[in-house]
């Protein structure tokens, strides 16, 4: 039987979507607890973002090299923006606590994990300059 190898599929960018999509099921199981006034502006506005975040992390892990760091950059500004309507949701008490430092721990690690393969991308792109960016 001729059998093509199959390589493995890359661990960097798939952990990242494992991360993404864990942190989601988090918020997935706070967002009913969310009070009725703030469930379907902040808490819809909250679920969009990981919605996005993590169809941007899938496309970038899919497109070739220079087409994959503006990707990369748009799901790093979709987490910021996360990360900002999350410590809103917080400071009105939508979210306790111990529901937003598990959510902002994720999200850390997931920032952490984007930095880093930007800088792994633009080190493949721009050999010669260390990843520099332009």
């Amino acid at each position: 039987m001729n059998s093509l190898p199959v390589s493995p599929p890359r661990r960097n960018n798939l952990s990242i979507i494992q991360r993404l999509i864990a942190a989601y099921k988090l918020w997935h199981e706070f967002l009913p607890h969310f009070p009725k006034t703030s469930r379907y502006t902040l808490g819809g506005k909250i679920d969009g973002l990981f919605t996005e975040m993590i169809e941007l992390v899938f496309t970038a892990s899919r497109l070739p090299g220079e087409r994959k760091l503006p990707v990369i950059f748009e799901a790093s500004a979709k987490l910021d923006s996360l990360k900002f309507f999350l410590q809103i949701a917080w400071e009105i008490k939508a979210l306790d606590n111990k529901k937003y430092i598990a959510l902002s721990e994720n999200l850390s690690e997931i920032g952490r994990m984007l930095g880093g393969w930007q800088k792994q991308v633009n080190t493949i792109i721009n050999p010669a300059r260390g990843g520099e960016q332009k």
